[in-house]
């Protein structure tokens, strides 16, 4: 019993990261910015998602953008937080954040697919790989137009990147100084995981020829 109580009092801020980052994450902003703006239910519009995308779909784009910075402020956020008490509470802080964002409690575990926030959690953790990562989903979407894809191919970049470019800095062959440690790397590839399980439907409707493009070519 000693041990377990020993335990306990080691690893309780850990649990009570990832519970304040959970309740974070599932403040469902792109759901209260279009009921506040009198859009109505952005679960009856377009894909019924909570998200970014879903919100453009409105034709709203200033809600679109806002819904963006704060899921993605909502990762830092936690993930920014939680660090002050040390690395563990920060890593467990991004995983349950993005999951609070995925499975909200106060929709019935029926949240968003969790790209915006998992960007924020990739941004506080390594500023450097969230630019790249955040250039590769730019190129993919402004090539394909396809938001879903751009999310499917970028999320796992994260980890790879990391994995690649952390023994070139640990060398000393990368020429700047890149913040992120290999924990980093399984956390992303996990969040990865994730965001592409949510994916799920994108990814059968993206073979079927099915799924709409964010916008239009001129």
């Amino acid at each position: 019993m000693p041990d377990l109580f020993g335990a306990f009092s080691y690893t309780w801020p850990i649990y009570l990261a990832g519970v304040i980052a959970y309740l974070i994450g599932s403040i469902p902003f792109g759901l209260l910015i279009t009921r506040l703006a009198g859009v109505g239910d952005i679960r009856t519009i377009g894909s019924g998602n909570i998200g970014t995308t879903n919100v453009f779909r409105t034709g709203k784009k200033l809600l679109a953008i806002t819904t963006l910075i704060l899921d993605v402020f909502k990762g830092i956020f936690a993930v920014v937080i939680a660090g002050i008490y040390g690395p563990d509470c920060a890593v467990m802080a991004g995983f349950c954040v993005v999951g609070g964002h995925m499975f909200p409690i106060w929709l019935k575990f029926k949240g968003g697919k969790g790209v915006a926030t998992t960007f924020g959690v990739i941004y506080a953790f390594s500023w450097g790989i969230g630019i790249l990562t955040t250039v590769i989903w730019v190129v993919i979407l402004l090539l394909f137009r396809y938001s879903s894809l751009a999310s499917i191919i970028s999320m796992p970049c994260a980890p790879c990147l990391l994995a690649l470019l952390l023994p070139l800095q640990k060398h000393g062959t990368l020429p700047i100084w890149l913040p992120g440690q290999s924990q980093h790397i399984i956390l992303f590839a996990i969040l990865a995981f994730m965001v592409l399980s949510r994916h799920y439907g994108n990814l059968r409707r993206l073979l079927r020829g099915e799924e709409p493009v964010i916008f239009h070519r001129k």
